[in-house]
């Protein structure tokens, strides 16, 4: 399913982490239908073939680059693929995450928490300094980060995760305050509960309650991945020129609640 809005980003480059499937497939399947040239990155290198594949049987000039965003010289190479192959790099979704099971904070590892903060919030550190050094070169450029509700809120049982969603809101801001003004807006969303692979896994895997999470948001659904690449082609379109450092949810209402 092709995002709901359809805007011009031709001549433009863009770069998703993550891209492989759910949130970033959609995106990316957004920004080439606008026009864009697309990098698509991730870490599972069959997924990711198989994403670039359809996309250029649809006539999509894209490219795929495995990348573990954990692996900070891997992120670098990331973008400098982007801009040796593309020129530029107009706008960015840094989308790769992880989840991990429920587990309550005193039976939570080291290893764990680190795994968490590591690939959720250094990860995104990692993109954007290196987005942010070619940004600064072209003096433009738009960068979303893939918060999440859980940067929002609370939530038992994920305290690892929610602290690395709420940590990536603050650097969010400040980065934003940082570049605002030399031409670059950095924004993040938080999407809610999405009907992506990743949530119908947990599902399966009895980490989340489908029913309970329908019935617990105001409009009465999941969210569609496509709802979610909506608001990040609108944060890095020309219709947002003066949105800066916001936390957009996009979540059905589970916040206003």
């Amino acid at each position: 399913m092709m995002a709901n809005v359809v805007y011009d980003f031709r001549g433009m480059v863009a770069l998703v982490t993550g891209a492989a499937s759910g949130l970033g497939l959609a995106t990316a399947n957004a920004f080439a239908a606008s026009g864009a040239k697309v990098v698509l990155s991730d870490l599972n290198e069959g997924a990711l073939e198989s994403a670039v594949d359809e996309l250029r049987g649809q006539g999509h000039e894209v490219m795929g680059v495995v990348c573990d965003v954990a692996r900070d010289a891997q992120v670098r190479d990331m973008v400098e693929r982007t801009v040796r192959s593309y020129g530029r790099l107009d706008a960015a979704f840094n989308n790769a995450g992880i989840v991990t099971h429920l587990i309550e904070i005193a039976e939570m590892t080291e290893e764990e928490y680190d795994r968490v903060l590591t690939i959720n919030l250094k990860g995104v550190w990692s993109a954007m300094k290196y987005e942010l050094q070619q940004m600064r070169k072209q003096g433009s450029g738009a960068i979303v980060n893939c918060s999440s509700l859980a940067g929002l809120v609370g939530g038992a049982g994920r305290s690892a995760y929610h602290a690395a969603k709420h940590g990536m809101l603050g650097m969010t801001k400040s980065a934003a305050m940082e570049y605002a003004a030399q031409g670059i807006r950095i924004n993040a969303i938080c999407p809610g509960t999405i009907a992506t692979p990743l949530v119908a896994r947990m599902a399966a895997e009895k980490d989340l309650d489908i029913a309970a999470v329908e019935n617990g948001v105001p409009i009465k659904r999941m969210g569609r991945p496509e709802e979610i690449a909506d608001a990040v082609l609108w944060l890095c379109s020309s219709g947002s020129t003066y949105v800066i450092g916001q936390p957009i949810a996009v979540d059905g209402g589970y916040t206003i609640q």
